[in-house]
């Protein structure tokens, strides 16, 4: 009885303590709640609230004594994705299926219960959302692909799935800090690979903006703090810069009674690091470090101001940029314009309307009209590049082109061009005529023989540049070249071509591989047309293959051996009465490998006797995902995934093979790689990078430096083990202080 009496007030205590824990969650969540009314009354007034109280209700009871990884109760995270959403102005509908967004995933809760509770439009978005969910982007590049493509056909069914899938990664991020690096650094590649760029299609730039932040704090936080630091060094300056740019510019609209709203920011982090890495150049040598934004009432005023800006400060010639006449494909409209201050100070200045402020803030969410039809005209041709992905996608057999070509094309820079009747074609930065041609048609592409720009003949590999006048000359007959892939710069015209290419390459290696069969066939005194197709198609089933045709395609392209194929059907003991002339590289018996004669150091998956030798375009080390390329009488040629000429190589997809690293017995001990690494010219710094080296017991072939305006680029070529040995010098030298970034060099 005494032990029993002791115990009771433990119990009592544990009960207060799980007790208070709970007022405190019901506290946290019901204000929450709320607040998420609140929004929804003032954004929204119209909308069935009862719908979204409903849905807050379902979820706190499914997700009742879930947590999160940082302690909080589960249900914070449905309501915070719902409050994003809300500040979206999104409809009730929307709101609703992002409280349930992860009803189905996490809970015994099923799609038919949701649907039972809240009707098919609800299910509909939840079902799509559950969906993106589990897709894992970082899988290999086959199922990477396949999950895109989801992706994308999720968004053009119904686009609030992604929006909602939106503000769930951004809540996620936002509570990065209580996930295991490994998965911080997954999460936040997620990000900034896919997340970020699709915000940015959609025109939804606060989002945007924020995620790749974020993404950028966890992917690379060396390279985040010396940014941020330098930010912070220069930020009580820039305010006092901005307050005092900022009063004479509303001085200015006051005299020339405009009336607009001014505000004034410091460039994004990422936003800046991305600039220093293009450019090569220091944070003080950002031009729009500082910016200002005028927020006008008209189109006309924003002329107008432009004009004042002009007349107080000098613009910086070729940063005026008119966004308002040709907007952006993701129809964001703005003036941007460079200036510089009596002092030297530069910064830049954005002009738009109201309307056009909340079109660059919220993108396609700020003209959500569900209850006026499921998507409004504007959103159609936000969503048009969406449209043009889903039907390309049709004509891509290999998912690394698809991965590829949906990454150029989810954030690219834009040139404007014009047709010679006035039409603006948007094409991405660098590209050339043949893009041009593919993008008015594409037999006009496939016929493109010459072109001319502002009246002047240009070669085809001419770069386009904004304000061009193009004009393209065609010829019947013609037909599109292989060396176009390694010019053009568009998604578009980069998969007619591929398209094209591949059914007529096809067609000429079908007929290669049946020469080859019948060669070899005579030295079996076997006579090919008494050899049935089910002979081959058996042959073609045992390859993994769909048909005969496949089969002497994949011989046409050096894929497989005709002896290897006619060996099958060959008796075993019968032997070639003629002397076998050289074997193609693909059957020889002798494998060479690169780095000398280590038969271990690679090797194709499934044989054993191919020649395999290291692409010299990409120098591929050990750990390094890599791709083999079967080429005509070389063997096969293993590049890095990474390589930019993989994109150009595998248009023919029945070429490629895959390839692995072998066991590291007998394999090269080092490979040389060259990095260049981009710092201040200061005293000590090569002996800093030296040391960083050495320590890692990192022997050094070679060393150089150039210098200009204070900026240093040092090259070195080093021995290196593997991936992760380099990986490990990489992130000490980032380390130095004034050093602002490392590239490994393909070429040594």
């Amino acid at each position: 009885m005494p032990e029993l009496s002791k115990r009771r007030p433990t119990h009592t205590c544990i009960a207060m303590a799980t007790l208070r824990e709970q007022i405190a969650t019901n506290v946290l969540t019901v204000t929450k709640f709320r607040e998420l009314l609140r929004d929804m009354r003032e954004n929204r007034p119209n909308d069935d609230l009862e719908l979204v109280r409903k849905a807050y209700e379902f979820s706190q009871k499914n997700h009742s004594g879930q947590q999160r990884a940082s302690g909080e109760p589960y249900l914070v995270h449905p309501l915070e994705v719902a409050l994003v959403l809300a500040e979206m102005k999104m409809d009730a509908v929307a709101v609703a299926a992002g409280l349930l967004h992860d009803s189905v995933e996490d809970t015994s809760v099923t799609i038919v219960d949701i649907r039972k509770e809240f009707g098919e439009q609800v299910a509909h978005i939840v079902e799509g959302v559950t969906k993106i969910s589990q897709i894992d982007f970082s899988t290999r590049e086959e199922q990477q692909a396949e999950n895109l493509r989801k992706m994308m056909l999720a968004m053009v069914d119904d686009i609030r799935v992604v929006l909602i899938k939106l503000a769930d990664r951004l809540h996620n991020m936002r509570t990065l800090e209580h996930l295991p690096p490994d998965r911080q650094q997954k999460i936040a590649q997620e990000t900034l690979d896919i997340y970020g760029p699709i915000a940015h299609r959609l025109g939804m730039g606060k989002i945007r903006g924020e995620l790749e932040d974020l993404g950028f704090r966890y992917l690379d936080p060396i390279a985040y703090e010396q940014v941020r630091d330098a930010v912070a060094a220069r930020r009580k300056k820039g305010e006092q810069f901005l307050a005092s740019v900022e009063h004479v510019l509303r001085d200015k609209l006051k005299e020339a009674g405009i009336t607009a709203t001014v505000e004034s920011r410091i460039k994004r982090l990422y936003s800046i690091h991305k600039k220093l890495l293009k450019q090569r150049i220091s944070v003080d040598q950002v031009y729009d470090l500082y910016a200002m934004r005028v927020i006008t009432r008209s189109v006309q005023d924003c002329y107008g101001v432009l004009g004042i800006v002009h007349n107080v400060w000098r613009p910086v010639p070729g940063r005026i940029k008119d966004f308002i006449a040709m907007p952006r494909p993701n129809l964001y409209q703005s003036l941007h314009t460079s200036v510089i201050t009596d002092d030297g100070t530069s910064f830049e200045i954005q002009i738009r309307t109201e309307e056009m402020h909340r079109m660059a803030e919220e993108g396609i969410a700020a003209h959500w009209k569900y209850k006026d039809g499921p998507v409004s005209a504007q959103d159609e041709q936000r969503l048009a590049w969406l449209r043009q992905v889903v039907e390309w996608q049709r004509d891509v057999s290999d998912p690394n082109e698809f991965l590829s070509t949906l990454k150029i094309d989810l954030f690219p820079e834009e040139v404007y061009t014009f047709t010679p009747k006035g039409k603006v074609v948007v094409l991405p930065r660098d590209s050339t005529p043949i893009d041009f041609a593919y993008t008015i048609h594409t037999e006009v592409g496939h016929a493109c023989v010459g072109a001319k720009v502002n009246g002047r003949m240009v070669p085809l590999r001419h770069k386009l540049h904004s304000g061009d006048i193009v004009e393209i000359i065609t010829q019947t007959g013609h037909k599109p070249s292989r060396d176009w892939l390694g010019v053009v710069r568009s998604s578009r015209a980069r998969n007619k071509i591929k398209h094209w290419l591949n059914i007529h390459q096809r067609e000429r290696a079908i007929e290669i591989g049946r020469k080859l069969v019948d060669k070899e066939a005579r030295k079996y005194r076997i006579s090919v047309k008494d050899i049935k197709d089910e002979q081959f198609q058996r042959i073609a089933s045992d390859y993994g293959l769909g048909g005969p045709d496949d089969l002497m395609a994949g011989i046409g392209y050096g894929k497989y051996s005709a002896r290897q194929v006619l060996g099958k059907l060959a008796p075993a003991t019968e032997e070639p009465t003629a002397p076998a002339e050289e074997e193609s590289a693909i059957g020889s018996v002798v494998r060479r490998v690169f780095g000398g004669d280590h038969s271990n150091a690679i090797r194709v998956k499934g044989h054993g006797d191919l020649l395999v030798y290291r692409a010299r375009c990409c120098n591929p080390i050990r750990g390094e995902a890599v791709v083999g390329y079967v080429t005509r009488g070389k063997g096969v040629a293993v590049h890095s995934v990474n390589c930019p000429n993989v994109l150009n190589l595998m248009y023919e997809p029945e070429r490629r093979i895959d390839v692995e690293w072998g066991k590291e017995e007998g394999a090269p001990s080092a490979f040389p790689i060259k990095l260049t690494v981009f710092c201040d010219d200061r005293f000590g710094m090569l002996k800093q990078i030296t040391a960083v080296i050495s320590d890692t017991k990192t022997n050094i072939r070679n060393i150089g430096a150039r210098t200009e305006n204070g900026q240093a680029n040092v090259d070195i070529v080093i021995e290196i083990e593997d991936l992760k040995h380099l990986e490990n010098i990489i992130q000490g030298v980032r380390k130095i202080p004034g050093v602002h970034d490392v590239q490994r060099l393909q070429r040594v």
